[in-house]
């Protein structure tokens, strides 16, 4: 069957909903992720059994506020729901999720979707936040007022998906157009009408859905600026602007006549469809009494933060000793029984080193990811970006940015798509520019590599591991960083007004386990194969490139010196010598080009070919520690050389990958070539300055 003849089913609602939640419910594992052809929004389709129907296909659409689209996500929605996108089949039932606990603000998306002319069904979901908070909700009257099923549910335990695909059957089998439910000014139908009869005439919606789009239209800032609108926008634009010339006439707002009329249906609605909710604090007013204070919140958001790294420090130890334990077997096999010789070498110093010396972080990996959803899922997250939210205004950022930027802590790609949810072109750029300068996951296996190698494992105040702290100053380091680097662009090269925008603040929610564990499981396998694909390949290139040419006459130790990448890297070594490099680190950091974490592959297969000692491959600290400075006989790896390294990957840009989906996300070379030149002076600029200073105080 033709996709374009499947029924289809557009899930739609406010964030924080739980409208991912109802469509992974309706689809289970049924389901895939793509992108909208020539955007980056991620389109999630999942296919879902209705009893007496063949096939039924859902989409999940990106979580709105209203129809008056400004961000990319929003135009996504917009044009799938009013069947706009010819890669798109036009939704027959649109289900419109409600959080009813937050009644009134997702019904004003409600009534803009009644306006679609198109069958609605609401799924009222959390109820049992109702139940908390002493609400009762009259469903029958929410029924009867806006003329459409309303489904009570509670999708994270599972309560109401029974009911709610009863109802997508019915709907199916007989399905109701919906009507708008507000009343329009009676001095400006007029000029709405005329407006709607001329985009059913263009072909661009159906005559259900014409008045509810004329409104939009007309209240919308900018409204015929998207392409879309191109072979059209000369006939429209008069009607539009003669729409609101009659409209400021009539001593009314043409920007607020929409709301006003939705919020006055709502505020009328809400008296005989919801009860009084009890008086006494909950539990969400009481901790964000603290959590979002302008003392405590700070302080809270700090203690968390470094707790987490505390956490990772400690939990990680015993499952990391057992993979270097379990790879260090791996080479003493291969030396049994691999024959000397090339292969063999390929094996121990290559393969195992290199790959082994990246998957040791994979707990860490795992408690990261962990964390992070732990705080996504109780709502933590949108605190944090209250509490950083004033901060980020003074230096001109938009409130949305915090979204892309906390992405950006686990990988900076979904990091940098994300600033799609920003409308303002200017702030959109701006967030895309300092996004890779958050920690993302793949520095990791770099900062702990070298924090545990240099920095000693002592406890500062008698509890706290210096390591973690160190590691936690990197950190901070990065966000300081880009909120300077904001500062100054947006005072420079990115000059203009930054709009500004109400955080929402869910309720907190008991983090789900088994989503928190899906969350962690899923970023490992990635993690997992990245090692078995990008890391295997390059510690492949890596020992050949430390290997050959080979002379027979060469001593092993110094055969690494006479290779292709020792030979490269001596030509710029007076580039990075400043900084503390050598032509070691040097080659390993052009390497890890492709991935950070191929800094450690590319160290342990370096460092694995210049001892010529396979037995161990296991522990690549051990050998960075026991490195001698060739001049002075000291310790190589000192702290203050260990701090240069850090900080260079905190400042630097080591990822094609992202300067990839930058390129496709600005869709210019220019600002791709321009970030990685500022990011890379800024590494060098800073490793410099530290040091050559601490050299000067004597620490080098």
């Amino acid at each position: 069957m033709n996709e374009f003849e499947i029924p289809h089913i557009a899930i739609a609602g406010n964030p924080n909903s739980g409208k991912s939640t109802i469509f992974n419910a309706l689809t289970g594992l049924r389901q895939k992720v793509s992108n909208y052809p020539g955007v980056t929004v991620e389109k999630h389709e999942g296919v879902l059994q209705v009893e007496g129907i063949e096939e039924v296909h859902a989409i999940d659409l990106p979580g709105i506020y209203s129809l008056n689209p400004r961000s990319m996500d929003e135009v996504v929605a917009h044009d799938v729901l009013l069947g706009m996108r010819k890669d798109t089949p036009e939704p027959q039932i649109i289900i419109a999720v409600v959080d009813a606990g937050t009644l009134e603000r997702n019904l004003f998306l409600t009534t803009q979707l009644l306006s679609l002319g198109k069958p609605v069904i609401v799924a009222l979901n959390m109820m049992d936040v109702c139940q908390h908070l002493g609400v009762n909700i009259d469903v029958a009257q929410l029924e009867r007022r806006l003329g459409v099923p309303v489904v009570p549910m509670t999708a994270s335990r599972g309560k109401g998906i029974p009911e709610l695909k009863s109802a997508i059957r019915n709907m199916l089998s007989s399905p109701t157009p919906t009507r708008d439910v507000i009343e329009i000014p009676p001095a400006i139908i007029e000029p709405i009408t005329r407006l709607a009869d001329e985009l059913v005439s263009a072909g661009f919606v159906h005559a259900e859905a014409a008045r509810g789009e004329a409104l939009r239209l007309i209240c919308t800032q900018d409204s015929l600026s998207r392409p879309r609108y191109n072979p059209v926008r000369e006939r429209l634009r008069p009607l539009v602007e003669d729409s609101r010339t009659r409209i400021e006439q009539s001593e009314l707002s043409w920007y607020a006549v929409e709301a006003k009329a939705r919020y006055a249906f709502i505020d009328q609605l809400m008296p005989g469809v919801r009860g009084e909710r009890r008086h006494q604090p909950l539990l969400t007013e009481r901790l964000d009494a603290f959590l979002t204070h302008p003392v405590g919140g700070p302080l809270s958001l700090a203690f968390i933060v470094l707790l987490i790294f505390i956490s990772i420090f400690k939990l990680a130890q015993i499952p990391m000793d057992w993979i270097e334990t379990i790879f260090g077997l791996l080479a003493e096999w291969v030396i049994t029984h691999v024959p000397a010789g090339p292969i063999q070498d390929l094996l121990t110093e290559g393969v195992i080193a290199g790959v082994g010396g990246v998957l040791v972080f994979l707990p860490q990996i795992m408690l990261l990811f962990f964390f992070i959803a732990i705080m996504e899922d109780s709502g933590y997250t949108a605190r944090a970006a209250f509490i950083l939210d004033h901060w980020m205004g003074r230096v001109g950022m938009h409130g949305k940015a915090f979204i892309p930027l906390f992405s950006s802590f686990a990988c900076a790609i979904p990091g940098v798509m994300a600033a799609r949810v920003i409308d303002n072109e200017k702030d959109r750029l701006l967030t895309i520019m300092i996004a890779p300068l958050m920690c993302c996951a793949a520095r990791w296996p770099v900062y702990l590599l070298i924090a545990g190698t240099v920095i000693p494992n002592v406890a500062v105040l008698g509890f706290l591991p210096l390591p973690a702290l160190v590691l936690g100053g990197m950190v901070i380091l990065g966000v300081v960083a880009a909120i300077a680097v904001a500062a100054v662009f947006n005072r420079t090269i990115l000059k203009g007004k930054t709009t500004t925008l109400p955080l929402d603040l869910p309720r907190y929610r008991r983090p789900q386990i088994r989503t928190l564990l899906h969350v962690m499981w899923e970023r490992s396998v990635l993690f997992i194969k990245k090692a078995g694909t990008v890391i295997l390949a390059m510690s492949i290139i890596m020992w050949a490139l430390t290997n050959y040419p080979r002379k027979p006459e060469t001593p092993a130790e110094e055969r690494i010196q006479h290779s292709i990448a020792g030979n490269f890297g001596k030509i710029i070594e007076p580039v990075i010598a400043p900084i503390g490099f050598d032509w070691r680190i040097g080659v390993a950091t052009l390497s890890s080009l492709v991935a950070r974490e191929v800094f450690v592959s590319s160290m342990a297969t370096i460092y694995g070919v210049e001892v010529a000692d396979p037995h161990k491959t296991a522990d690549l600290q051990a050998r960075l520690r026991e490195e001698r400075d060739p001049k002075t006989g000291k310790p190589f790896f000192t702290p203050l050389r260990g701090i240069c390294i850090m900080l260079f990957y905190v400042l630097s840009m080591q990822c094609l990958s992202t300067l990839v989906v930058v390129r496709r996300e600005t869709g210019s070379w220019k600002w791709t070539g321009f970030q990685w030149l500022y990011m890379t002076a800024l590494a060098w600029g800073v490793c410099f300055i530290v040091w050559q200073g601490g050299r000067w105080l004597g620490w080098g």
